[in-house]
């Protein structure tokens, strides 16, 4: 397909599945639950954390972390009792169970108390042209205190090769604004263009079919390569075309 039709084709899809109706059988639905910034952070980065398998058993268990919680995100993660956390006792989500939440909530009060936040990392090691770099540091970051071997698989690093799918979809979310009530767009200083496409094995098959990637494995070069064939589509919203890539391959069995 030449690349004027490619486009056309994707930015169709784009407008077709970047609607509202997006919001409510999807992950994202939990952040949207919450307005103070804080919130939308932590609600977002949880649900996306736990962000594989059966996206209704995804998006349920993603507002049972809520309930759990308090509704109150950022409260409990701030000023949660050791009482509290116990409260926790039971969740489980494929490998990622009670042991891990307790952790991520300890990790995130770190993160906030001695790093000013999620954002302030993703703006201090953002690079020219990539959030990678910061995934890396966010990793850091997150287990700076003291924690279980088996919790460090549950936050990506790309250094390692990983795609950090997880981490890229919620980095969307946070900086990416559509103007259409789907993304927030609450991260300001960094721009859309720096975003990388959460990568999995439907957005790849999609994109390998429309010859926007072609290594065969998922990893941070076909990562790379597939950044690089949507920014030639759109250098200033790249990442615009994970909605036509996820509908493709979810609803239409592209």
């Amino acid at each position: 397909m030449p690349e004027n039709e490619l486009k056309d084709f994707l930015d169709s899809k784009v407008l077709q599945y970047n609607t509202v109706d997006f919001i409510e059988p999807d992950p994202i639905s939990v952040p949207h639950r919450y307005s103070l910034k804080e919130d939308i952070e932590i609600a977002g980065f949880l649900a996306a954390t736990i962000a594989w398998g059966n996206r209704k058993m995804i998006t349920k268990n993603g507002h049972r972390m809520m309930d759990l919680i308090g509704n109150s995100p950022y409260d409990f993660v701030m000023n949660h009792s050791e009482y509290q956390l116990e409260q926790l006792e039971g969740f489980v989500h494929r490998t990622f169970n009670a042991a891990d939440f307790k952790y991520f909530i300890k990790a995130l009060q770190h993160i906030y108390t001695n790093h000013n936040g999620l954002e302030a990392i993703f703006i201090k090691h953002q690079t020219e042209h990539s959030l990678q770099p910061a995934i890396h540091e966010l990793n850091q970051a997150f287990f700076g205190i003291s924690h279980q071997t088996r919790t460090r698989k549950h936050v990506a690093d790309p250094s390692k090769g990983s795609v950090a799918k997880r981490i890229n979809m919620c980095l969307r979310w946070f900086v990416r604004n559509d103007n259409l009530g789907v993304d927030f767009g609450i991260w300001k200083q960094i721009p859309p263009s720096k975003l990388s496409c959460p990568l999995d094995v439907h957005s790849g098959n999609v994109a390998r079919k429309l010859g926007l990637l072609e290594r065969k494995q998922n990893d941070s070069k076909a990562l790379a390569q597939l950044d690089t064939s949507l920014r030639l589509l759109d250098p200033n919203d790249p990442v615009k075309y994970d909605f036509a890539l996820f509908g493709l391959g979810i609803f239409e069995d592209f």
